[in-house]
């Protein structure tokens, strides 16, 4: 069974008519070919499918891409403008926060929900907020470190 929806994808708003049993995942890489998004577990413990809808990360693999309908939902294709790279992104490559690259995108949606916010984060914070993500490259230090100089960057507190 199909049914129609609508929604706001990456600032431009979209109608597509979806089978009711398609995740999220399925339709941006599938039907939109945005596969900044990459499926890594399936079950919504990695992080690696995450985008931003209506400005929370969420793992789309366990999200029905018909929940989209009527929502804004954000990936990191959206992110770079005019050949220049977002914030967060320009410190996870400063900063030496990708391997493989897998997890990256991921891990950019949640730093840039934080950073969105507007709200300060310590350490422990980003912590806190990647922990749902996982990388199996690297030891978590430099993207720990990208996210809260991106954050830095964002906001005038001071992080410990």
């Amino acid at each position: 069974m199909e049914k129609n929806i609508k929604f706001i994808l990456n600032s431009e708003e979209v109608s597509v008519d979806v089978d009711v049993r398609k995740s999220l995942l399925d339709l941006l890489r599938l039907d939109f070919g945005l596969t900044g998004a990459k499926e890594g577990c399936s079950v919504g413990e990695c992080g690696a499918c995450a985008v931003l809808i209506d400005g929370i990360a969420v793992d789309t693999c366990i999200y029905l891409a018909v929940w989209a309908d009527g929502k804004n939902i954000r990936t990191v294709e959206s992110f770079e403008k005019d050949g220049e790279l977002s914030n967060m992104q320009k410190s996870f490559a400063e900063n030496g926060a990708v391997q493989c690259g897998f997890c990256t995108p991921g891990f950019i949606i949640t730093a840039t929900e934080m950073e969105e916010t507007g709200e300060c984060f310590t350490k422990d914070d980003i912590k806190l907020a990647l922990s749902g993500h996982l990388c199996r490259c690297t030891g978590y230090t430099k993207i720990v470190e990208a996210a809260e100089k991106g954050l830095k960057n964002s906001c005038s507190c001071n992080h410990n």
